[in-house]
């Protein structure tokens, strides 16, 4: 994505966000999300060929600079995996459980052994030890094909929402579950706080795409930085 594939991004959330509510509204707007959330994946997702935000991030990027932790990035300095797991770990989580009252994608076929990692939680209010214990032993691998299989399964869930399901609020019952099933940390119940606010079009723009976005443009910042310090480094040799 470039400035103005990003600009067309956010215009074309803008438009999602004043359609989603309108049940009239209600197949446009199944294949502009469809359309939208594809661009912050991996295009082996969709097999569409696109040039995605996520591929911008993962090309010719050496392992290192992936899980390189702390970062001086001027927004965050956790790792461009972290940043991956974080955001597939909350769609995960909101998409399945609080949309959907279904199965973790996470639980459906061994993601955490796969991924070489024993944090089952969304990532919010998570340590500094604990970022550092991830971002240096999670399989990239795994992680990346985890995120396809979150997404795929998110599509499916939105794709079979029928009209005027958007406006549908969040079951509390979806928020205990969080807690049951520890998908958040306790540190951070804030957050199902605010969730326990939203529609299930509120989750579908916040974070299915938007906070998918944020983070993915971190990653793009932090990418930039590393490439500045190398070059940095390569002047001083």
């Amino acid at each position: 994505m470039n400035i103005e594939q990003r600009r067309t991004w956010n215009e074309n959330h803008k438009q999602l966000t004043e359609i989603i509510l309108n049940a009239n509204e209600h197949v446009p707007t199944i294949k502009l999300f469809l359309d939208h959330h594809a661009l912050l994946y991996s295009s082996k997702m969709s097999k569409d060929r696109i040039h995605t935000l996520e591929d911008i991030v993962l090309e010719h990027m050496h392992e290192s600079n992936l899980r390189k932790y702390p970062v001086r990035a001027r927004d965050t300095k956790n790792s461009i995996v972290w940043h991956l797991w974080h955001i597939a770990r909350v769609e995960d989580i909101t998409m399945n459980i609080l949309v959907a009252d279904s199965q973790q994608v996470l639980h459906s076929d061994q993601w955490l052994q796969k991924m070489n990692i024993r944090f089952s939680h969304s990532g919010n209010s998570m340590s500094d030890d604990d970022i550092a214990e991830l971002s240096s032993l999670i399989n990239i691998e795994s992680l990346l094909e985890y995120r396809i299989a979150v997404g795929k399964q998110t599509r499916q869930i939105v794709s079979s929402l029928q009209p005027g399901e958007f406006r549908n609020k969040v079951q509390d019952s979806r928020i205990k579950k969080l807690f049951d099933e520890k998908a958040i940390l306790q540190e951070a119940s804030d957050i199902a706080e605010y969730w326990s606010k939203k529609t299930i079009a509120g989750l579908v723009l916040m974070p299915a795409t938007r906070h998918n976005f944020l983070h993915l443009n971190k990653c793009v910042r932090i990418k930039d930085q590393l490439k500045k310090e190398m070059k940095q480094l390569n002047r001083l040799k």
